[in-house]
Protein backbone atom coordinates (compact mmCIF):
# COMPACT_ATOMS: atom_id res chain seq x y z
CA UNK A 1 0.00 0.00 0.00
CA UNK A 2 2.81 2.40 0.89
CA UNK A 3 4.50 1.71 -2.44
CA UNK A 4 1.25 2.37 -4.32
CA UNK A 5 0.74 5.64 -2.46
CA UNK A 6 4.29 6.70 -3.26
CA UNK A 7 3.75 5.89 -6.93
CA UNK A 8 0.57 7.95 -6.97
CA UNK A 9 2.30 10.93 -5.33
CA UNK A 10 5.23 10.63 -7.72
CA UNK A 11 2.89 10.49 -10.73
CA UNK A 12 1.00 13.59 -9.59
CA UNK A 13 4.23 15.51 -9.04
CA UNK A 14 5.53 14.42 -12.44
CA UNK A 15 2.29 15.49 -14.11
CA UNK A 16 2.40 18.86 -12.36
CA UNK A 17 6.02 19.30 -13.42
CA UNK A 18 5.25 18.51 -17.07
CA UNK A 19 2.24 20.83 -17.02
CA UNK A 20 4.26 23.72 -15.59
CA UNK A 21 7.03 23.19 -18.13
CA UNK A 22 4.60 23.22 -21.06
CA UNK A 23 2.76 26.34 -19.91
CA UNK A 24 3.75 29.09 -22.31
CA UNK A 25 3.87 32.83 -21.83
CA UNK A 26 0.96 33.85 -24.04
CA UNK A 27 1.44 37.60 -23.92
CA UNK A 28 0.38 40.90 -25.41
CA UNK A 29 2.34 44.15 -25.59
CA UNK A 30 -0.02 46.57 -23.82
CA UNK A 31 0.50 49.99 -25.40
CA UNK A 32 0.71 53.01 -23.09
CA UNK A 33 -2.09 55.53 -23.59
CA UNK A 34 -3.04 59.02 -22.44
CA UNK A 35 -5.41 57.73 -19.80
CA UNK A 36 -5.82 55.30 -16.95
CA UNK A 37 -7.27 51.88 -17.77
CA UNK A 38 -10.08 49.92 -16.17
CA UNK A 39 -11.51 46.42 -16.40
CA UNK A 40 -13.37 47.20 -19.61
CA UNK A 41 -9.93 47.64 -21.22
CA UNK A 42 -8.56 44.44 -19.66
CA UNK A 43 -11.52 42.21 -20.56
CA UNK A 44 -10.48 41.88 -24.26
CA UNK A 45 -7.03 40.73 -23.08
CA UNK A 46 -8.71 38.02 -21.00
CA UNK A 47 -10.95 37.12 -23.95
CA UNK A 48 -7.81 36.59 -26.06
CA UNK A 49 -6.76 33.92 -23.52
CA UNK A 50 -3.58 35.89 -22.81
CA UNK A 51 -1.90 35.13 -19.48
CA UNK A 52 0.77 37.88 -19.62
CA UNK A 53 1.01 41.51 -20.64
CA UNK A 54 4.09 43.64 -21.25
CA UNK A 55 3.67 47.05 -19.61
CA UNK A 56 5.88 49.61 -21.36
CA UNK A 57 6.70 52.98 -19.76
CA UNK A 58 9.01 55.24 -21.77
CA UNK A 59 12.05 57.46 -21.46
CA UNK A 60 12.98 59.91 -24.23
CA UNK A 61 16.22 61.21 -25.74
CA UNK A 62 16.60 64.01 -28.31
CA UNK A 63 18.76 62.17 -30.83
CA UNK A 64 21.06 59.17 -31.26
CA UNK A 65 24.08 61.02 -29.84
CA UNK A 66 22.33 62.71 -26.92
CA UNK A 67 23.17 61.23 -23.47
CA UNK A 68 20.30 62.48 -21.29
CA UNK A 69 17.15 60.39 -20.85
CA UNK A 70 14.01 62.27 -19.84
CA UNK A 71 11.31 60.26 -18.08
CA UNK A 72 8.41 60.54 -15.62
CA UNK A 73 7.48 64.06 -16.66
CA UNK A 74 4.05 65.71 -16.85
CA UNK A 75 4.56 66.07 -20.62
CA UNK A 76 4.33 62.32 -21.14
CA UNK A 77 1.20 60.25 -21.61
CA UNK A 78 -0.08 58.74 -18.37
CA UNK A 79 0.72 55.15 -19.41
CA UNK A 80 4.32 56.11 -20.24
CA UNK A 81 5.07 57.16 -16.66
CA UNK A 82 5.84 55.23 -13.49
CA UNK A 83 2.45 56.17 -12.03
CA UNK A 84 0.72 54.98 -15.17
CA UNK A 85 2.68 51.72 -15.33
CA UNK A 86 1.72 50.98 -11.72
CA UNK A 87 -1.95 51.65 -12.42
CA UNK A 88 -1.89 49.38 -15.51
CA UNK A 89 -0.25 46.58 -13.53
CA UNK A 90 -2.85 46.88 -10.76
CA UNK A 91 -5.70 46.55 -13.28
CA UNK A 92 -4.07 43.61 -15.06
CA UNK A 93 -3.59 41.83 -11.73
CA UNK A 94 -7.33 42.11 -11.01
CA UNK A 95 -7.89 39.77 -13.96
CA UNK A 96 -4.98 37.47 -13.06
CA UNK A 97 -2.84 38.65 -15.96
CA UNK A 98 0.87 38.39 -15.12
CA UNK A 99 3.22 41.19 -16.13
CA UNK A 100 6.56 41.79 -17.78
CA UNK A 101 7.63 45.36 -17.00
CA UNK A 102 9.51 46.58 -20.08
CA UNK A 103 10.70 50.20 -19.83
CA UNK A 104 11.83 51.47 -23.23
CA UNK A 105 13.64 54.39 -24.83
CA UNK A 106 12.13 56.49 -27.60
CA UNK A 107 14.38 58.62 -29.78
CA UNK A 108 12.69 61.76 -31.09
CA UNK A 109 11.51 61.34 -34.70
CA UNK A 110 11.41 57.58 -34.16
CA UNK A 111 15.03 56.80 -34.96
CA UNK A 112 16.15 53.23 -34.22
CA UNK A 113 17.38 52.80 -30.65
CA UNK A 114 19.97 50.24 -31.73
CA UNK A 115 21.97 53.10 -33.24
CA UNK A 116 22.26 55.10 -29.99
CA UNK A 117 25.99 55.77 -29.74
CA UNK A 118 27.94 58.50 -28.00
CA UNK A 119 30.85 60.39 -29.57
CA UNK A 120 33.15 60.55 -26.55
CA UNK A 121 33.81 59.03 -23.11
CA UNK A 122 32.21 61.94 -21.28
CA UNK A 123 28.91 61.47 -23.08
CA UNK A 124 29.04 57.71 -22.57
CA UNK A 125 29.44 58.32 -18.83
CA UNK A 126 26.47 60.70 -18.81
CA UNK A 127 24.33 58.20 -20.72
CA UNK A 128 25.26 55.39 -18.33
CA UNK A 129 24.32 57.48 -15.30
CA UNK A 130 21.07 58.54 -16.92
CA UNK A 131 20.12 55.04 -18.08
CA UNK A 132 20.92 53.55 -14.65
CA UNK A 133 18.64 56.08 -12.98
CA UNK A 134 15.90 55.24 -15.48
CA UNK A 135 16.12 51.45 -15.31
CA UNK A 136 16.73 51.15 -11.56
CA UNK A 137 13.67 53.26 -10.79
CA UNK A 138 11.60 50.80 -12.78
CA UNK A 139 13.40 47.85 -11.15
CA UNK A 140 12.11 49.24 -7.84
CA UNK A 141 8.59 49.37 -9.27
CA UNK A 142 8.96 45.81 -10.56
CA UNK A 143 9.91 44.65 -7.08
CA UNK A 144 7.20 46.70 -5.38
CA UNK A 145 4.53 45.25 -7.69
CA UNK A 146 6.11 41.77 -7.69
CA UNK A 147 5.95 41.49 -11.46
CA UNK A 148 7.06 38.14 -12.85
CA UNK A 149 9.56 39.45 -15.43
CA UNK A 150 11.60 42.63 -15.71
CA UNK A 151 13.19 43.63 -19.02
CA UNK A 152 16.38 45.68 -18.58
CA UNK A 153 16.41 47.20 -22.07
CA UNK A 154 15.09 46.99 -25.62
CA UNK A 155 17.12 46.96 -28.86
CA UNK A 156 20.17 48.86 -27.63
CA UNK A 157 22.85 47.07 -29.66
CA UNK A 158 25.41 49.88 -30.06
CA UNK A 159 25.11 50.83 -26.39
CA UNK A 160 25.84 47.23 -25.38
CA UNK A 161 28.55 46.73 -28.00
CA UNK A 162 30.47 49.81 -26.84
CA UNK A 163 29.91 49.45 -23.08
CA UNK A 164 29.60 45.73 -22.17
CA UNK A 165 31.15 46.18 -18.71
CA UNK A 166 28.56 48.80 -17.83
CA UNK A 167 25.76 46.35 -18.63
CA UNK A 168 27.31 43.61 -16.52
CA UNK A 169 27.47 46.01 -13.56
CA UNK A 170 23.93 47.27 -14.23
CA UNK A 171 22.56 43.73 -14.03
CA UNK A 172 24.23 43.29 -10.63
CA UNK A 173 22.59 46.51 -9.42
CA UNK A 174 19.19 45.43 -10.76
CA UNK A 175 19.44 42.08 -8.96
CA UNK A 176 20.03 43.85 -5.65
CA UNK A 177 16.66 45.55 -6.08
CA UNK A 178 14.48 43.14 -8.05
CA UNK A 179 14.18 39.44 -7.17
CA UNK A 180 12.12 38.13 -10.10
CA UNK A 181 13.04 36.90 -13.59
CA UNK A 182 15.19 39.07 -15.87
CA UNK A 183 15.48 39.44 -19.62
CA UNK A 184 16.69 41.85 -22.27
CA UNK A 185 14.85 42.45 -25.57
CA UNK A 186 17.47 42.01 -28.29
CA UNK A 187 16.60 42.77 -31.88
CA UNK A 188 16.25 39.76 -34.21
CA UNK A 189 19.70 40.36 -35.75
CA UNK A 190 21.35 41.32 -32.45
CA UNK A 191 20.69 38.47 -30.00
CA UNK A 192 23.57 36.28 -31.22
CA UNK A 193 26.07 38.90 -30.04
CA UNK A 194 24.47 39.90 -26.74
CA UNK A 195 27.21 39.21 -24.15
CA UNK A 196 25.28 38.77 -20.90
CA UNK A 197 22.66 36.06 -21.45
CA UNK A 198 24.22 33.93 -18.71
CA UNK A 199 23.36 36.67 -16.21
CA UNK A 200 19.65 36.68 -17.12
CA UNK A 201 16.78 34.18 -16.93
CA UNK A 202 15.46 34.44 -20.49
CA UNK A 203 17.10 35.14 -23.84
CA UNK A 204 14.78 37.88 -25.06
CA UNK A 205 14.33 38.32 -28.80
CA UNK A 206 12.22 40.82 -30.75
CA UNK A 207 11.36 38.27 -33.42
CA UNK A 208 11.13 40.27 -36.65
CA UNK A 209 12.97 37.67 -38.73
CA UNK A 210 12.41 37.75 -42.52
CA UNK A 211 10.58 34.61 -43.59
CA UNK A 212 9.14 35.29 -47.07
CA UNK A 213 9.56 37.63 -50.03
CA UNK A 214 6.05 37.03 -51.35
CA UNK A 215 3.33 39.66 -51.55
CA UNK A 216 1.01 37.25 -49.78
CA UNK A 217 3.25 34.69 -48.07
CA UNK A 218 1.76 31.23 -47.67
CA UNK A 219 1.86 29.24 -44.46
CA UNK A 220 4.25 26.69 -46.00
CA UNK A 221 6.55 29.41 -47.36
CA UNK A 222 6.86 30.89 -43.91
CA UNK A 223 7.52 27.50 -42.31
CA UNK A 224 10.36 27.04 -44.78
CA UNK A 225 11.58 30.59 -44.14
CA UNK A 226 11.91 29.85 -40.42
CA UNK A 227 14.17 26.79 -40.82
CA UNK A 228 17.53 28.57 -40.81
CA UNK A 229 16.48 31.02 -38.11
CA UNK A 230 15.07 28.40 -35.76
CA UNK A 231 18.29 26.42 -35.91
CA UNK A 232 20.31 29.46 -34.85
CA UNK A 233 17.82 30.38 -32.13
CA UNK A 234 17.84 26.88 -30.63
CA UNK A 235 21.65 26.78 -30.75
CA UNK A 236 21.87 30.04 -28.77
CA UNK A 237 19.40 28.63 -26.25
CA UNK A 238 21.39 25.41 -25.86
CA UNK A 239 24.72 27.23 -25.67
CA UNK A 240 23.56 29.48 -22.84
CA UNK A 241 21.21 26.93 -21.25
CA UNK A 242 18.44 29.53 -21.16
CA UNK A 243 14.92 29.51 -22.65
CA UNK A 244 14.04 31.80 -25.54
CA UNK A 245 11.36 34.45 -24.93
CA UNK A 246 9.97 36.47 -27.82
CA UNK A 247 9.81 39.83 -26.06
CA UNK A 248 8.02 41.04 -29.20
CA UNK A 249 6.58 39.14 -32.15
CA UNK A 250 3.99 39.84 -34.81
CA UNK A 251 3.36 41.00 -38.36
CA UNK A 252 1.58 43.85 -40.04
CA UNK A 253 -1.63 43.19 -41.98
CA UNK A 254 0.03 44.41 -45.16
CA UNK A 255 1.50 43.16 -48.45
CA UNK A 256 4.97 41.58 -48.06
CA UNK A 257 4.48 41.24 -44.30
CA UNK A 258 7.11 38.50 -44.02
CA UNK A 259 9.83 40.27 -46.03
CA UNK A 260 10.98 42.92 -43.53
CA UNK A 261 8.63 42.44 -40.56
CA UNK A 262 10.27 45.18 -38.49
CA UNK A 263 9.11 47.94 -40.85
CA UNK A 264 6.43 50.33 -39.64
CA UNK A 265 6.74 52.50 -42.76
CA UNK A 266 3.40 54.21 -43.40
CA UNK A 267 4.02 54.17 -47.15
CA UNK A 268 3.14 50.46 -46.84
CA UNK A 269 -0.63 50.65 -46.62
CA UNK A 270 -2.15 47.86 -48.76
CA UNK A 271 -4.18 45.86 -46.23
CA UNK A 272 -3.55 42.11 -46.45
CA UNK A 273 -5.09 40.06 -43.66
CA UNK A 274 -4.12 36.75 -45.26
CA UNK A 275 -0.44 37.73 -45.13
CA UNK A 276 -0.68 38.60 -41.43
CA UNK A 277 -2.54 35.40 -40.59
CA UNK A 278 -0.23 33.06 -42.51
CA UNK A 279 2.96 34.54 -41.08
CA UNK A 280 1.59 34.42 -37.53
CA UNK A 281 0.34 30.85 -37.92
CA UNK A 282 3.77 29.70 -39.13
CA UNK A 283 5.47 31.35 -36.15
CA UNK A 284 3.14 29.57 -33.73
CA UNK A 285 3.63 26.24 -35.50
CA UNK A 286 7.42 26.63 -35.45
CA UNK A 287 7.97 27.67 -31.83
CA UNK A 288 5.10 27.00 -29.42
CA UNK A 289 5.76 23.24 -29.40
CA UNK A 290 9.45 23.58 -28.44
CA UNK A 291 10.53 22.89 -24.84
CA UNK A 292 13.28 25.52 -25.02
CA UNK A 293 10.79 28.19 -26.05
CA UNK A 294 9.10 30.09 -23.19
CA UNK A 295 6.48 32.02 -25.19
CA UNK A 296 6.12 35.61 -26.29
CA UNK A 297 4.32 38.95 -26.45
CA UNK A 298 2.31 39.91 -29.53
CA UNK A 299 3.06 43.39 -30.87
CA UNK A 300 0.92 45.37 -30.19
CA UNK A 301 -2.33 45.69 -28.21
CA UNK A 302 -4.20 48.97 -27.59
CA UNK A 303 -6.33 49.53 -24.52
CA UNK A 304 -9.45 50.70 -26.43
CA UNK A 305 -10.19 47.43 -28.19
CA UNK A 306 -13.39 48.39 -29.98
CA UNK A 307 -11.67 51.29 -31.75
CA UNK A 308 -8.38 49.50 -32.55
CA UNK A 309 -7.31 47.68 -35.69
CA UNK A 310 -10.18 46.74 -37.98
CA UNK A 311 -10.81 46.40 -41.70
CA UNK A 312 -8.72 49.33 -42.89
CA UNK A 313 -5.77 48.94 -40.54
CA UNK A 314 -2.45 47.82 -42.07
CA UNK A 315 -0.41 48.09 -38.87
CA UNK A 316 0.79 45.46 -36.39
CA UNK A 317 -2.16 45.18 -34.02
CA UNK A 318 -4.19 41.97 -34.41
CA UNK A 319 -7.26 43.61 -32.91
CA UNK A 320 -10.51 43.18 -34.81
CA UNK A 321 -8.75 41.33 -37.61
CA UNK A 322 -8.88 37.63 -38.65
CA UNK A 323 -5.54 36.94 -36.93
CA UNK A 324 -7.08 37.76 -33.55
CA UNK A 325 -9.12 34.53 -33.71
CA UNK A 326 -5.96 32.58 -34.56
CA UNK A 327 -4.14 34.02 -31.52
CA UNK A 328 -7.12 33.34 -29.27
CA UNK A 329 -7.14 29.70 -30.38
CA UNK A 330 -3.39 29.30 -29.90
CA UNK A 331 -3.43 30.97 -26.48
CA UNK A 332 -6.26 28.66 -25.41
CA UNK A 333 -4.06 25.58 -25.89
CA UNK A 334 -2.46 24.19 -22.74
Amino acid sequence: MKINKLLIVFSVLLLQSCTSQSKKINGISFVASREAVNQSHIKPVVNLNANYAAVMPFGFIKNLNHPDIVFNTNRQWFGETKEGAKQYIEELYKSNIKVMLKPQIWVWHGEFTGYIEMKNKTDWSVLETSYSKFILEYAQLAQEMKVDIFCIGTELEKFIENRPNYWKKLIVKVKKIYKGKLTYAANWNEFRRTPFWNDLDYIGVDAYFPVSHSKTPTFNECLKGWKTHVQTISEISNKNKKPILFTEFGYRSVDYSGKEPWKSDRSMYQVNFEAQTNTTKALFETFWKEDWFAGGFIWKWFHNHSKSGGDNNSQFTPQNKPVEALIRKQYHLK
